[in-house]
């Protein structure tokens, strides 16, 4: 049966759900899966709780789903570029789990490796820490974070072919190869699609074995979170 579909709404055809869980991958709005993100927003799903390092900006990547009220819980690490998000916080229509970076990604893998838990230092002696587990391990205080995993993930990749198996380039190889492998079932975008056996094996990121869904990305954006320019020598 082929991984490969029309376009992302086909892709995400009969694995939906109200009250699901979703991994969407992406390091502020680079490497985000937009094709899957827009028909999420059109299919009308509600009561997501989504896992995404950040929850995109007002108008572009998951904040078009905060904007139709789709999303009911972030659990996240960043969120300081989106009002929406922040309106509903503090109007208290949106939950909040909020995690260090490093440990989110470690989350991630964790659920991925299905390991169900794991001790960490960061965030002891601070709010993170409060009512999780705490344990020493040679005279140092560790505590507990929990695995997580996706009744769905979204991920966009470089490049992939009709296996899935996925290529990620610079910055876009950060949440993705780990989110692909914490879904229940995974749907990559890609910019480009090859035919099976085409990639170098030793350039895979992430082997198709953990994608199920595949789409070629159309009208990408790109958008950049902060544009910051400076003037040229000798301008």
């Amino acid at each position: 049966m082929s991984k490969v579909y029309s376009d992302a709404k086909d892709a995400l055809d009969g694995i939906l759900f109200d009250n699901m869980t979703i991994m969407a991958g992406g390091f502020g709005l680079c490497g985000i899966p937009e094709n899957l993100i827009i028909a999420l927003r059109d299919s009308g799903v509600s009561g997501i709780s989504a896992i995404s390092n950040n929850a995109g900006v007002d108008d572009f990547g998951l904040g078009l789903l905060l904007q139709t009220r789709q999303i009911k819980k972030m659990v996240s690490s960043y969120v300081g570029e989106n009002k929406e998000f922040e309106r509903q916080y503090l109007a208290e229509e949106l939950e909040l789990e909020f995690n260090p970076q490093g440990t989110l990604a470690e989350r991630i893998r964790a659920g991925g490796a299905g390991i169900p838990g794991f001790y960490t230092k960061t965030g002891v002696g601070t709010l993170v820490a409060e009512g999780k587990e705490h344990k020493d391990f040679d005279g140092e205080t560790y505590i507990m974070e929990t695995g997580l995993t996706a009744d769905v993930s979204i991920v966009k990749a470089w490049k992939g072919d009709k296996e899935g198996n996925l290529i990620f380039r610079k910055t876009a190889r950060n949440f993705n190869p780990m989110m692909a492998t914490a879904g229940k079932v995974t749907v990559a975008e890609v910019e480009e699609l090859v035919e099976t056996g085409e990639l170098d094996p030793d350039q895979i990121h992430t082997p198709g074995i953990f994608v199920q869904r595949i789409i070629i990305s159309k009208g990408l954006e790109k958008r950049i979170e902060q544009l910051t320019t400076r003037q040229r020598e000798g301008a």
